[in-house]
């Protein structure tokens, strides 16, 4: 049988940008603050990684 502690675990974090905030708990924010740490972070080795490919690239043309 389900518990609630393993609803609680199901659940996965996500979030919108913009949505209401007001009904999140201090524990909810904190969770989504670090999921978005996170995913910025991704986002930047995913810029860096392009970067790092196209000036690698026009190096090769500009030669």
């Amino acid at each position: 049988m389900a518990t609630e502690d393993d609803d609680r675990r199901r659940k996965k974090v996500n979030h919108e940008i913009g949505q209401d905030l007001s009904l999140l708990s201090l524990e909810e924010l904190t969770e989504r603050g670090a999921l978005l740490k996170s995913e910025i972070a991704r986002l930047e080795e995913a810029a860096a990684k392009k970067r790092a490919s196209r000036d690698a690239a026009n190096s090769v043309f500009k030669s």
